[in-house]
């Protein structure tokens, strides 16, 4: 089974620092995204993404919350607060 991810942010400049960080690292699903409501209204744009998330690397300053997406419900796998 192949995960997917959505990341929210503070900031739109975070939402497209995560994504390039992405593509560098070879996720060629990820993707910019309009946040769904449900999750958050900061920004209003996510990374949707399938690399496996690392909590020890991948968050940064700018990162508000990771889910976990599956059957189109949303897990918080990870919040900045």
């Amino acid at each position: 089974m192949n995960e997917s991810y959505v990341a929210t942010f503070h900031t739109f400049y975070g939402a497209q620092c995560f994504y390039r960080r992405l593509v560098t690292q070879g996720d060629g699903l990820a993707k910019m995204i309009p946040v769904p409501r449900s999750l958050s209204v900061s920004c209003g744009t996510g990374v949707s993404f399938s690399l496996p998330f690392d909590q020890a690397s991948m968050p940064d300053e700018d990162t508000d919350s990771v889910y976990l997406a599956h059957d189109g419900r949303y897990e918080c796998i990870y919040s900045s607060d």
